[in-house]
């Protein structure tokens, strides 16, 4: 769960009726874009879900509806809808508002780094910041921003709480030898995982695993553990918006800190990991606390485009 989650401010849930909208009064794809955001505005919803802000939110569901990639919305923003296509963006808008639910659940689908992936209720919708991280700091070492070597000899990648499966396919993208395992412990979680290792054609890569953490892996080890676990403290679980409330609740709930599950990652992950590999785990807002209980490692932050010290990196030889 990223920060934009928290961050997201609930601005009031008062039902708002919708405005009658005429035949033609919205003719293209930019002006459904501006009705939604006045929309959203005026029924208060919260973002929090891929997109971080309405006019984002506006565009993803007016190019799902249409069947349009994400980066095609420039290209046809100016082109007229047909009556019918517009009857179905209103609607979405309008279930988005009166739901609550995330957008990702109303179409079924969401993007990252530039993939698309079936995501529904049985799984938390992926926000991870873990997926820019491999592509920033997981490179071949040319610039010396490689923080495990050529992704090319990467032979073992672990994609623990894995939920949809999203970070466990985007792993296998980035290191193209690599084989990877991915668990969790929703059941299902792990039906929409298989049906994303399926439809980017990763079976004979991926194996999904059902259990408690490193409980169904044995003794195996791995060059790369990555996670997003459950992370939200008991704070921000009593403060979370609807749209978030939509979502599992096993896939938030850290406990009273918010650490209970990265606790047992790192006090587990070494028996778990080859000599020369490391672990990436993003925390959230858990850094001052994580500190504190672990004083004796050398945790690495990383920063993204949109989060600071939310993310550690720590080598198996420091654990």
């Amino acid at each position: 769960m990223a920060k934009r989650t928290r961050k997201a401010v609930k601005r009031g849930q008062s039902a708002v009726k919708a405005p009658k909208v005429g035949a033609g009064e919205l003719p293209t794809l930019f002006d459904h874009v501006r009705y939604a955001v006045s929309r959203f505005a005026e029924a208060g919803i919260v973002f929090a879900h891929g997109t971080t802000e309405p006019i984002a939110e506006a565009a993803f569901l007016v190019t799902e509806s249409l069947h349009l990639h994400p980066d095609q919305f420039e290209q046809f923003a100016h082109a007229r809808v047909t009556s019918a296509e517009s009857r179905k963006i209103l609607g979405l808008i309008e279930r988005r508002i009166a739901t609550r639910k995330p957008a990702a659940y109303l179409v079924n689908r969401i993007w990252m780094r530039g993939l698309p992936f079936y995501v529904d209720e049985r799984t938390i919708v992926p926000r991870s910041f873990i997926g820019e991280l491999l592509d920033s700091h997981f490179g071949d070492g040319e610039d010396g921003a490689s923080l495990i070597g050529d992704p090319a000899e990467v032979n073992s990648v672990l994609d623990l709480c894995t939920g949809s499966g999203c970070l466990a396919i985007l792993a296998a993208r980035h290191f193209p030898n690599a084989t990877i395992d991915a668990v969790d412990i929703s059941k299902d979680a792990l039906a929409v995982a298989a049906r994303n290792v399926g439809d980017h054609g990763l079976d004979h890569r991926i194996t999904l695993y059902r259990g408690d953490l490193f409980t169904p892996l044995g003794s195996k080890r791995y060059d790369l553990i990555i996670s997003n676990p459950p992370y939200v403290d008991a704070e921000g679980m009593a403060g979370l918006p609807p749209e978030c409330r939509a979502e599992p609740k096993l896939a938030f709930d850290g406990g009273d800190d918010g650490l209970d599950i990265v606790r047992r990652i790192l006090t587990e992950a070494k028996a778990h990991l080859a000599p020369q590999g490391g672990l990436l785990c993003e925390i959230g807002r858990g850094r001052d606390n994580l500190e504190a209980a672990f004083p004796q490692l050398p945790l690495l932050w990383l920063d993204t485009e949109d989060s600071e010290g939310e993310v550690f990196w720590i080598a198996a030889s420091d654990l």
